[in-house]
Formats: structure tokens, sequence, C-alpha cells
């Protein structure tokens, strides 16, 4: 008589997932190559128990975002000292609703209003694009300078093998 194993697939489910915090300097990463580690991270890729319909994804924070940087040949800024030659040409565009709304800024002027804006259009478009998107990017914490507010939820140092191509 033959003893069968048989093993269960093990389904992820929003009931019994907790989420981590990770934290992360910003200061000097690539904008695209960073964004791309962050929405590994915010959809829950590097773990095991990754499930496609469940947002297995973590928290993120990410501090100095003002000092991320474009690949690129650098130019001299006299405001930020990781200005490039990408970043200058870069656009970036929004529609108002309105016929003739498309507005149009450029990157260099985005970095000195709202410099978490770049980091959170990049994430945003290599998340998914489904029901599960509005909340994984709302688990990803931009802040502007080195100090941030979520020190109660003591998060963990960034997992350093997901950065291997990011400096």
């Amino acid at each position: 008589m033959a003893v069968e194993l048989v093993q269960r697939t093990s389904v992820a489910k929003n009931e019994t997932f907790v989420p981590e915090w990770y934290h992360i300097d910003g200061e000097g990463q690539i904008v695209g190559r960073f964004a791309s580690a962050l929405a590994m991270v915010l959809m829950g890729k590097h773990k095991p128990t990754y499930t496609a319909h469940v947002n297995t994804g973590d928290f993120v924070i990410v501090t100095n975002v003002e000092k991320v940087r474009f690949s690129g040949p650098e130019m001299a800024h006299e405001s930020h000292p990781n200005y490039s030659v990408k970043m200058a040409e870069k656009e970036y565009q929004h529609y108002t609703g309105y016929p003739g709304g498309l507005r149009i800024t450029k990157g260099a002027e985005l970095l000195e209003k709202h410099p978490e804006k770049i980091l959170e259009e990049a994430v945003r478009r290599m998340l998914p694009k489904n029901k599960l998107a509005k909340s994984m990017l709302q688990r990803l914490k931009l802040v502007v300078g080195s100090e941030h507010s979520h020190q109660a939820q003591q998060p963990k140092p960034f997992p350093e093998h997901l950065l291997t191509r990011c400096k």
C-alpha cells in the first residue's frame, strides 16, 4: 500500500496578511530603477506569499525624494545637485477635463514645486492597471526631507537585494 503525499497550495487572504513597514533614503537614487524596486515591494512580489488578486504588498517610506536623479549626463543647476539633461527634457502632462486643457510641466519645474510627484508618477505607472493599484499606491509614503512621521510603525531598512541596479 503506497502512501500518497499531497501538497496544498496556500493562498494569501486579506484577513491573515499583516504588511511590514520599510524605510529608504531616496538621495542619489535613479528614478526609474528606484521606482521599479518600490513597485515590486508595493505589489508584494518580493515575498513567497505573493497572490495576484490580493494586496500582499508592504508599506514603504521614502525620505529625501527631492534628491532623486535621472540617468544621463549631469548639468550645473543652482538648487539641485543631481540635475541632469534628462530631467531638463522630461515633460509631465495631465488633462484638466476641459477642451484645450492639456497641461505640460517640465521635470525641473515639477521638482521645485512638488518633488514627490516625480517618484509617485513613476511608481504609479509601474503598478498593475487594476482595482488594487490605488490601494498599493496608498502604501507608498513620500517625504520631502529626512524626517518622517511614521516612527510608531517601527520601519525596517529596505531590503538591499532589491536595490542591486538602483545606484
